[in-house]
């Protein structure tokens, strides 16, 4: 599962930063895309802005699928936005807008699939691949003056022999 996990965090890190290279997070000092996984950073990290936060919600295994169980996991992502200096934040709305079509075009682009890969030591691709169905945006909600959203997508995997 973690490897689904991982494979699904690459392939839209990287199709996000591709759509929008300037779209980035300093993170203790690294300057990366701006797509972070909660369960691996610290919680000082997520004050920030125009960042998508992956968090993985919820696992189902169906063991009865043939030779390889298909695992099932939702992928929330959240973001919000204060708008930009320069407009005293009265874009907030339009900033949000472009997170949610990048987003959905990372997510929506062709293919809806990636093959699985080991990040445990060296980038080894495994047998099978990870694909997911279409997002779900949720309505925005506004918190301390920062309209955001969060949005659903549901990424599937076979589990190999020896994976866990």
């Amino acid at each position: 599962m973690q490897n689904a996990k991982d494979t699904f965090y690459i392939t839209l890190r990287d199709r996000i930063a591709a759509l929008n290279p300037a779209r980035t997070v300093l993170v203790r000092g690294q300057l990366r895309p701006a797509l972070l996984v909660e369960e691996n950073e610290l919680s000082s990290t997520f004050s920030h802005d125009d960042t998508f936060v992956l968090r993985w919600a919820d696992t189902k295994i169906d063991a009865q699928q043939d030779a390889l169980p298909l695992v099932a996991q939702r992928c929330e992502i959240r973001y919000a936005t204060q708008g930009s200096s320069g407009n005293g934040g009265m874009d907030r709305g339009r900033l949000l807008s472009a997170m949610d079509s990048e987003l959905a075009a990372a997510l929506n682009a062709a293919p809806q699939r990636a093959t699985k890969i080991s990040y445990a030591g060296a980038a080894t691709p495994m047998q099978t691949s990870i694909f997911w169905g279409d997002i779900a945006l949720s309505p925005m909600q506004t918190a301390e003056g920062r309209p955001g959203r969060m949005a659903t997508v549901n990424v599937f995997s076979y589990q190999e022999a020896g994976e866990r």
